[in-house]
């Protein structure tokens, strides 16, 4: 097992690779995230509001030992940091006043060796509004931004995470805001003429009383699908935080609850990064946002239907702003994971990767 840094500055606070995304081509690799400033006293997650948060990626082409860090190469709306509104005062957040034109004019060849897709979002609850961009050279190159439809919900807020299928399909894994206006509520849309349209497919689970958010999905060989959710209690994120698993056998038309591969996550929660291994089992990757805080694991032999015991991949955390995480396979079979980190509490947030 092998820790490596991807982006570390004193004074600045890397985070969340799991609000963007992570794509790769054999051993090439490219992660993105955010890049903002410390600041002490900046709550929960120790950032400064008050300054402006950059859309970063990291582009690795010897499957994850080295790395090279760049500003993503996207317009942005207003030209701020996407996904990151939650994190800054309003002055910098992007408002969109005026909504993206909807889907990509003329269209996209989901099939493309080189594609990538990547989600953003203005905010969490009611009023979100998101959009995509894509690549079709390895994220060399960003069209978009490309807008997505409200889908007659309250809210639409979209980390990236998608199904392709063939040339003009994909199906997108998001989180509504809900019924009262609050985050959040899972659902997957689709699009079968290349990005042109989008139409609502079906809710994944019902409306929580506390959140159900940020999906990791997979497909099995026999196509049924799979759904890893973050998950909080109604009574907020000390009454409990987990990761719940859903599944499809009619193509994502609808969804049954499978089991919790994760039973907590810690104080705060964290996201699952989910995927197919090439010997045919499942890896789930998260933080773990209680002391010991860190980065674990779980598999699953048989489809999902049981999980191990967690594999702790590190549990040296400075304190609990740990996580968010993004993992592949490389040719070899080792797992790359990526996910933002501290070794201690008043120290810089960085973007690192366990490989093992």
């Amino acid at each position: 097992m092998e820790h490596v840094v991807i982006c570390r500055e004193q004074g600045r606070y890397a985070g969340w690779p799991a609000n963007y995304g992570i794509w790769s081509w054999g051993d090439e690799i490219v992660v993105g995230f955010t890049l903002g400033y410390h600041k002490s006293d900046g709550g929960f997650h120790r950032r400064d509001r008050d300054r402006p948060f950059e859309t970063m990626q990291a582009r690795s082409l010897d499957g994850g030992l080295n790395w090279i860090v760049e500003p993503i190469p996207i317009a942005s709306p207003e030209g701020k940091g996407v996904s990151a509104n939650e994190h800054v005062n309003r002055s910098l957040e992007i408002e969109m006043a005026a909504a993206l034109p909807t889907g990509h004019p003329d269209g996209i060849d989901f099939s493309h060796p080189d594609i990538a897709l990547m989600c953003a979002r203005t905010g969490l609850a009611e009023g979100a509004r998101s959009w995509f961009y894509v690549s079709t050279d390895r994220c060399r190159s960003w069209d978009g931004p490309f807008g997505l439809p409200m889908f007659g919900l309250p809210g639409i807020a979209a980390r990236t995470d998608y199904l392709t299928d063939g040339t003009d399909t994909c199906t997108l894994f998001l989180t509504s805001a809900k019924s009262n206006g609050r985050e959040g509520r899972v659902f997957c849309a689709r699009t079968v003429d290349g990005g042109r349209t989008f139409h609502f497919l079906s809710w994944i689970g019902e409306e929580p009383e506390g959140f159900a958010i940020m999906p990791a999905s997979v497909r099995l060989p026999g196509g049924r699908i799979l759904v890893s959710v973050r998950c909080r209690g109604g009574g907020g994120s000390r009454e409990g935080n987990w990761i719940d698993l859903y599944c499809s056998d009619d193509n994502a038309a609808s969804w049954r609850y499978l089991n919790r591969p994760v039973a907590e996550t810690g104080t705060g929660g964290n996201p699952p990064a989910m995927m197919l291994l090439a010997d045919g089992r499942l890896c789930l990757v998260y933080g773990y946002r209680d002391a010991p805080s860190g980065l674990r694991a779980v598999l699953s032999e048989d489809e999902g239907a049981n999980w191990s015991e967690p594999v702790i991949l590190r549990d040296d955390g400075g304190d609990h702003d740990v996580g968010y995480p993004r993992a592949v396979q490389r040719p070899d079979g080792k797992v790359v994971s990526v996910y933002y980190y501290d070794d201690e509490p008043d120290g810089e947030r960085y973007i690192a990767a366990t490989i093992w």
